[in-house]
Protein backbone atom coordinates (compact mmCIF):
# COMPACT_ATOMS: atom_id res chain seq x y z
CA UNK A 1 0.00 0.00 0.00
CA UNK A 2 0.99 3.80 -0.16
CA UNK A 3 1.92 6.00 2.58
CA UNK A 4 1.70 9.06 2.84
CA UNK A 5 2.16 11.44 5.64
CA UNK A 6 -2.16 11.71 5.39
CA UNK A 7 -2.47 8.35 5.91
CA UNK A 8 -4.76 7.10 9.31
CA UNK A 9 -5.66 10.78 9.38
CA UNK A 10 -9.65 9.66 9.61
CA UNK A 11 -11.48 12.43 7.85
CA UNK A 12 -12.77 11.76 4.31
CA UNK A 13 -14.13 14.10 2.35
CA UNK A 14 -16.58 13.30 -0.84
CA UNK A 15 -15.53 14.81 -4.10
CA UNK A 16 -16.96 14.00 -7.78
CA UNK A 17 -15.10 12.36 -9.40
CA UNK A 18 -15.63 14.30 -12.75
CA UNK A 19 -14.21 17.51 -11.46
CA UNK A 20 -11.29 18.21 -9.64
CA UNK A 21 -10.96 18.90 -5.62
CA UNK A 22 -11.85 22.33 -6.04
CA UNK A 23 -15.17 20.59 -5.86
CA UNK A 24 -15.35 19.17 -2.54
CA UNK A 25 -18.46 18.04 -0.66
CA UNK A 26 -19.45 19.75 2.88
CA UNK A 27 -20.05 16.09 4.36
CA UNK A 28 -16.86 15.20 6.39
CA UNK A 29 -17.21 11.91 7.92
CA UNK A 30 -14.22 10.86 10.71
CA UNK A 31 -13.13 7.33 9.94
CA UNK A 32 -11.44 5.32 12.19
CA UNK A 33 -7.73 4.07 11.23
CA UNK A 34 -9.29 0.48 10.87
CA UNK A 35 -11.91 1.93 8.76
CA UNK A 36 -9.72 3.90 6.85
CA UNK A 37 -6.84 1.28 6.14
CA UNK A 38 -10.10 -0.99 4.73
CA UNK A 39 -11.11 1.45 2.54
CA UNK A 40 -7.08 2.01 1.51
CA UNK A 41 -7.29 -2.01 0.95
CA UNK A 42 -10.33 -1.59 -1.73
CA UNK A 43 -8.70 1.30 -3.41
CA UNK A 44 -5.36 -0.37 -3.67
CA UNK A 45 -6.76 -3.86 -4.47
CA UNK A 46 -9.09 -2.65 -6.94
CA UNK A 47 -13.14 -2.09 -6.13
CA UNK A 48 -14.07 -4.35 -9.31
CA UNK A 49 -11.65 -7.31 -8.98
CA UNK A 50 -12.94 -7.14 -4.94
CA UNK A 51 -16.50 -7.46 -5.95
CA UNK A 52 -15.98 -10.26 -8.12
CA UNK A 53 -13.89 -12.08 -5.60
CA UNK A 54 -16.74 -11.61 -2.78
CA UNK A 55 -19.07 -12.43 -5.69
CA UNK A 56 -17.22 -15.78 -6.18
CA UNK A 57 -16.73 -16.78 -2.63
CA UNK A 58 -20.68 -15.77 -2.03
CA UNK A 59 -21.58 -18.01 -5.03
CA UNK A 60 -19.59 -21.12 -4.16
CA UNK A 61 -20.92 -20.94 -0.87
CA UNK A 62 -24.06 -20.96 -1.71
CA UNK A 63 -24.44 -22.95 -4.85
CA UNK A 64 -21.41 -25.04 -5.16
CA UNK A 65 -21.88 -26.74 -1.68
CA UNK A 66 -23.81 -29.55 -0.03
CA UNK A 67 -23.69 -28.29 3.51
CA UNK A 68 -27.01 -27.09 4.69
CA UNK A 69 -27.50 -23.44 5.43
CA UNK A 70 -28.56 -22.38 8.53
CA UNK A 71 -29.93 -18.90 9.42
CA UNK A 72 -26.84 -17.47 10.77
CA UNK A 73 -25.26 -18.64 7.54
CA UNK A 74 -27.85 -17.40 5.40
CA UNK A 75 -27.42 -13.91 6.96
CA UNK A 76 -23.90 -13.98 6.62
CA UNK A 77 -23.98 -14.66 2.91
CA UNK A 78 -26.40 -12.11 3.01
CA UNK A 79 -23.71 -9.61 4.30
CA UNK A 80 -21.13 -11.01 2.32
CA UNK A 81 -23.61 -9.85 -1.15
CA UNK A 82 -24.46 -6.40 0.45
CA UNK A 83 -20.88 -5.82 0.88
CA UNK A 84 -19.96 -6.56 -3.10
CA UNK A 85 -22.51 -5.28 -4.11
CA UNK A 86 -21.70 -1.65 -2.12
CA UNK A 87 -18.17 -1.98 -3.49
CA UNK A 88 -19.24 -2.25 -6.84
CA UNK A 89 -20.56 0.95 -6.61
CA UNK A 90 -16.96 2.56 -5.65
Amino acid sequence: MQTSEKQGSGLVTSTSTADNTQNVSKVQVWLTPSQSEFIEFVLFYGASELSKSLKLVHDMALYHSDISINADEKRALFGVKCLWEGVEEI
